[in-house]
């Protein structure tokens, strides 16, 4: 299904998007990040601090290191802006050196966690559990870029044919 090649270009473009898309966020005020935009999330902000913790709790299921502290039910409020600011490069960077520290077998096999969503454990593929991951950002982002465009915001190209500097090899 997949393997490090996809981890690695994924890895790229979830660094490239949160770059953009976190410095537009900057330039917005504390109120419009907060307001209720009508996301799942609520708001720009809650949006991009449950996307944040999701990728702590989907990246400490594949590398081991830690996870989030907060609960799934208090994700949209489990970072406020400047500890997302100072730590979304940080996280980015430990997603990238998992991305190209994997080898194949790490998307051999199956996962088992405990899920607080599910409320139960699940086993589902590692390879599976991989895509979730980036998938996970992708859909998260589009509801900040869909909000962004709504304020006038200028965005930047989200297709990762437009990525700069590199063709992933797996395609």
């Amino acid at each position: 299904m997949i393997g490090p090649a996809y981890a690695q270009c994924m890895a790229r473009y979830n660094a490239w998007q949160n770059q953009w898309m976190f410095q537009a966020c900057d330039g917005l005020s504390d109120a419009q990040r907060a307001e209720d935009r009508g996301l799942f999330w609520t708001s720009i902000e809650g949006t991009l601090s449950h996307a944040f913790w999701g990728d702590m709790i989907w990246i400490s299921r594949f590398d081991g290191g830690p996870g989030p502290d907060a609960p799934l039910t208090e994700t949209a409020t489990a970072y406020d802006w400047r500890t997302l600011m100072a730590e979304r490069p940080k996280l980015d960077a430990r997603i990238a050196a998992w991305a190209w520290g994997a080898d194949a077998s790490d998307f051999d096999g199956d996962l088992t966690w405990y899920s607080m969503g599910a409320g139960r454990e699940i086993t589902k593929p590692r390879a599976l559990c991989a895509v979730q991951l980036f998938n996970h950002q992708t859909h998260h982002r589009g509801q900040v870029h869909a909000a962004l465009t709504q304020l006038g915001v200028k965005t930047t190209d989200t297709d990762l044919p437009f990525m700069p500097d590199e063709v992933p090899e797996w395609v």
